[in-house]
């Protein structure tokens, strides 16, 4: 059985009703319905058993229910997972691991879950006009295009991710001083079309990653999705020969640990739009070293359960729609310099 836009239908069955609305909660976050939700004396009273694609199964003491093995394995022929882990606290970062692991036994059963931007949303989304950029503040000297930049945002998105990074980088103006790092879970086919949808942009154009390079002023690097990357010792980009980790590229918690390895409280970032959890187990600890952890806000994205989730961990300082998101940035450099001018004041 489907739910809602065809998607997979799940059934939970929990003598807990706490962890009836924790797995609730984690099976919408993959964009799929429950179809039943409830303790199994209610399934078993039940005339007919509800279509479900696949059922999760977690139980205080298994041996409270004896006949439930039996009476699911009688009346379906779906994949049933027994013995489903309590659900920790929402917003700790066991509780994320918790929730990935669950996504994995679920796309082991169903295939993959996330959905991704089609080719054919990237084309539309190649044909919007770009907005009038903002002129550089008065206390912001140009930066260098060609020199590294101190400071690296990334940005990391999934589905709708293109639409609102596209929405951020046109409300920035030219010649700040950053550079950025660009993770997008995306089919690894469709990379071409989403350079050229941002390759459009003026001032801050999309380009490939490659080995050697260093981020530089007004870069907005584009992770591959096929195999990890991070920055090695003397600040350029460099390739695993192993996949990125998880059950996504680019991993975003992976892509935060290795940029913030290097440029330490100098690596901030940004998770827009996407499904699933993916940020939520690096993000605090990239707060917990200096950085800034922004997110998009839930009603501007397309899906805004990895922002959310983020949020959630409280480690987030600033959310916005992507428009607010680079005026803030805008200010948040302006302070920057402003105080840099006074130290300098001060100390001559």
């Amino acid at each position: 059985m489907a739910g809602s836009a065809g998607r997979p239908a799940v059934g939970i069955v929990s003598d807990d009703v706490l962890q009836r609305h924790r797995l609730q909660e984690a099976v919408s976050r993959f964009g799929l319905n429950a179809s039943f939700s409830g303790d199994p004396e209610r399934l078993e009273g039940y005339p007919q058993v509800p279509e479900a694609e696949i059922w999760l199964v977690t139980l205080e003491d298994e041996a409270d229910h004896p006949d439930l093995f039996e009476f699911l394995l009688e009346h379906t022929n779906v994949p049933v997972l027994f013995g489903v882990a309590p659900a920790p606290k929402p917003g700790t970062t066991d509780y994320f691991r918790w929730e990935r692991r669950l996504q994995d036994k679920l796309e082991q059963n169903l295939g993959t879950l996330e959905q991704l931007d089609s080719a054919d949303s990237l084309e539309q989304l190649a044909a919007t006009e770009a907005s009038e950029a903002p002129e550089l503040p008065r206390w912001v000297s140009p930066a260098a295009a060609d020199q590294p930049a101190q400071d690296i945002w990334i940005l990391g998105a999934s589905l709708g991710g293109p639409a609102a990074v596209k929405a951020f980088l046109d409300h920035l103006p030219a010649g700040l001083p950053v550079g950025f790092i660009y993770a997008q879970h995306i089919d690894g086919n469709f990379t071409d079309v989403l350079t050229r949808v941002l390759g459009r942009h003026a001032h801050y154009q999309l380009k490939h990653a490659s080995e050697g390079i260093t981020v530089n002023n007004g870069d907005v690097v584009l992770l591959p999705v096929e195999h990890e990357w991070y920055i090695a010792s003397d600040g350029r980009l460099a390739r695993k020969d192993t996949p990125w980790p998880g059950l996504y590229g680019p991993s975003i918690d992976q892509v935060l640990l290795n940029v913030g390895d290097h440029y330490g409280a100098r690596c901030n970032a940004i998770l827009f739009s996407g499904m699933g959890s993916d940020g939520a187990i690096a993000a605090p600890l990239l707060k917990a070293h200096g950085s800034r952890i922004w997110v998009q806000d839930s009603a501007s994205c397309a899906n805004s359960s990895m922002p959310d989730s983020v949020a959630a961990t409280g480690c987030t300082s600033f959310i916005g729609t992507p428009e607010q998101l680079a005026r803030e940035l805008v200010k948040t450099i302006e302070e920057s310099c402003l105080l840099k001018r006074k130290q300098q004041r001060d100390s001559a």
